[in-house]
């Protein structure tokens, strides 16, 4: 009964219904490493619009033995379906540039000091919901290092354990005695010799930034990651500089709460 289902649900073009969900949710639990019926489920929140996808792709990560094969899934038009949308002719297209044209000109002409003030009085609730922060993150096809980004822990802690202090009297034993052992000895250069040392630059490649990227790093609470990465944008995307300054402005009130 349970693959029949299954099979109805795979050739199903249309959006997985709740109902269907929570029976899928069932299945994972009887069955955790049932790809088939993980991808269903993750299909099934992202139908929903559900707060528990994004973190559910991660887990369903973890039990995909080819993560190269989620990736394909998910930024399928069977996955985004529900998303597509008519394309419109080309006379429509020659208007439509047009009057966004009139449109973002008087964007930037109203955009005044007094509109990022009204954002910074927004309280915290009211900017986690304009920012959209838990709603499922959408992947293009492209976006494959924000997708593995996604993927990365939002904070790697390192495990402290506790060492007595016999242990640690022990060990500054050990690496004194290893010390005289080895007798190091530092050869000096020669005076003629010149030394190069190569310092590498840690900065993001602005060809990866995406807005998807941005939310990836807003998700993961890495509050100043998100704010160069709309810096970043605002020089690509010039026209919606406006846009993006009022993001890191939201961002900024979430980073002082």
């Amino acid at each position: 009964m349970v693959d029949i289902k299954l099979m109805d649900l795979t050739q199903k073009k249309q959006d997985i219904q709740q109902l269907e969900t929570t029976d899928l949710r069932s299945v994972i639990n009887e069955f955790p490493y049932f790809q088939s019926a993980r991808a269903l489920y993750l299909k099934g929140l992202k139908d929903q619009n559900s707060f528990k996808y994004n973190n559910e792709l991660k887990i369903t990560a973890a039990y995909t033995t080819d993560r190269s094969v989620l990736f394909n899934f998910i930024t399928s038009k069977d996955f985004n379906s529900y998303k597509e949308e008519i394309k419109p002719s080309k006379q429509e297209l020659i208007i439509d540039e047009n009057v966004s044209e009139i449109i973002l000109k008087q964007e930037i002409e109203e955009t005044k000091p007094e509109v990022i003030s009204k954002t910074t009085e927004q309280t915290e609730e009211k900017v986690e919901e304009t920012l959209e922060i838990g709603k499922p993150i959408t992947f293009s096809n492209s976006e494959n290092y924000s997708f593995n980004e996604w993927l990365q822990l939002s904070a790697k802690k390192p495990i402290v354990r506790k060492e007595s202090p016999k242990k640690k009297i022990l060990k500054k034993v050990e690496l004194i005695e290893k010390f005289i052992q080895n007798n190091p000895k530092i050869t000096p250069l020669s005076k003629d010799k010149n030394v190069t040392i190569s310092v590498t630059q840690n900065k993001q490649d602005s060809s990866l930034m995406t807005e998807t990227l941005a939310k990836v790093y807003l998700e993961q609470n890495k509050y100043g990651n998100a704010i160069q990465a709309y810096r970043i944008l605002s020089l690509k995307y010039p026209e919606k500089s406006g846009f993006f300054a009022d993001q890191i402005k939201r961002i900024q009130i979430l980073q002082k709460k």
